[in-house]
């Protein structure tokens, strides 16, 4: 099998999942379609404005009759239109979003002018089209406003209700089994014993399939033995994604490799160039793909953020799946070994320019992870930072 560096591995995953999902549309009602992905194209069913409007409270006017004073001759509040037409020498009061009245090609804001009884005064000299926002100026009738793929967050869900769509096609979200593994793994309603620890890694995956648009399910632990772990991976196999934590290194107790080569997977890698997170296995078993994602928390979460989302994202119908790694200035030195590319727990401050390393104790240092925002990016070929240097920061 194949050892791959970051960006190979991540880049394999949206390639493979990229052409062999095959994902099912639904229609929901608008309000229930935040942060689904759309499924059908949507048009402008209008010229959008459908008139030309006004931009600004105050006076629509003829630009070549200022500055100077013009009569009022009646006004056009939002939602109304004025039925007349402004003449030389004339004005019309106007509110933001309503129709410029015929003849009127300027706007004055009302700051500007002064009003006696049924004149207004300006020494502006506005141009011709000064704010108004002109007749399908936002897009005209039939234009593809939004494809499939894309993401309903809230300016796409103002826009479809615009257009009066009270119903969207969406894709359906896909189902992600979650499957923890070890003897050492009890659920988290039990009081583990010294040598055992409580099914975390199912439950924090399990929010991170929300994000990325899945429906998680948490399966029962697989203890370290091979047919009841044969059982649960083929139960796990009957979703669109499984996910399975532990059992992926090559001690004598990891078992999910073997078993998933029994069941005829096809292996793309098991080892990524990565800390945490290197015996990350990705491949396909019946048509499903899986992770093996290591068992300590760290690496399960890094892994999932920098691989296994792509693949849920991308199952759920988005078009592509982008992982933004901002950059920020370090507040402290930092030194690490070259050769993997390193995701360690840090603190991003309140704006978004300083990253803070935060200590712990390695990638099963729960509390730690608690304590951070952030993972700071520590390239594979760079050895050292400076405070004040740029550093690139994985998101939480």
């Amino acid at each position: 099998m194949a050892t791959y560096s970051f960006r190979e591995a991540r880049q394999c995953v949206a390639e493979q999942v990229a052409r062999a999902r095959r994902p099912q549309a639904e229609t929901v009602a608008l309000e229930a379609a935040a942060e689904r992905i759309l499924a059908e194209q949507v048009a402008a069913d209008r010229d959008c404005p459908p008139v030309a409007r006004s931009v600004r409270d105050g006076f629509a006017v003829r630009a070549a009759d200022l500055p100077g004073s013009l009569e009022i001759i009646g006004e056009a509040p939002a939602g109304a239109t004025f039925d007349g037409v402004v003449g030389p020498g004339q004005a019309v009061e106007i509110m933001t979003g309503a129709p410029v009245p015929e003849g009127a090609d300027a706007i004055v804001m009302v700051e500007h002018t002064s009003r006696e009884g049924n004149r207004v005064t300006t020494g502006n000299a506005p141009r011709p089209g000064e704010f108004i926002n002109p007749r399908a100026a936002e897009a005209r009738r039939g234009d593809l406003l939004l494809g499939c793929g894309r993401r309903l967050g809230f300016p796409e869900i103002a826009l479809l209700a615009g257009l009066g769509k009270t119903q969207v096609q969406v894709f359906r979200k896909p189902r992600v089994a979650i499957l923890s593994t070890g003897d050492e793994v009890v659920p988290i309603t039990e009081q583990p014993r010294d040598n055992q620890v409580r099914n975390s890694n199912a439950w924090s995956l399990a929010v991170q399939v929300e994000r990325a648009g899945g429906l998680p399910e948490i399966l029962p632990v697989a203890p370290d033995r091979h047919e009841e772990t044969r059982q649960l991976i083929e139960r796990g196999l009957g979703s669109d994604l499984l996910l399975v934590s532990g059992g992926v290194s090559a001690g004598k107790y990891d078992l999910v490799e073997r078993v998933l080569a029994e069941l005829g997977a096809e292996f793309y890698f098991d080892r990524v160039l990565i800390q945490p997170g290197q015996p990350l296995v990705f491949g396909r078993a019946r048509e499903v793909f899986f992770f093996g994602l290591p068992g300590n928390p760290a690496s399960t979460m890094v892994t999932f953020e920098l691989f296994a989302r792509a693949a849920v994202e991308l199952l759920a119908g988005q078009s592509q799946s982008v992982l933004p790694m901002p950059l920020a200035r370090l507040t402290t030195a930092f030194r690490h070994k070259t050769g993997l590319t390193r995701f360690l727990p840090a603190c991003l401050s309140a704006d978004g320019t300083e990253l803070t390393p935060v200590a712990w104790q390695g990638s099963g240092d729960m509390p730690a992870l608690a304590r951070a925002n952030a993972f700071l990016v520590a390239d594979a070929d760079r050895e050292s930072w400076q405070p004040g240097d740029l550093m690139q920061v994985l998101l939480r």
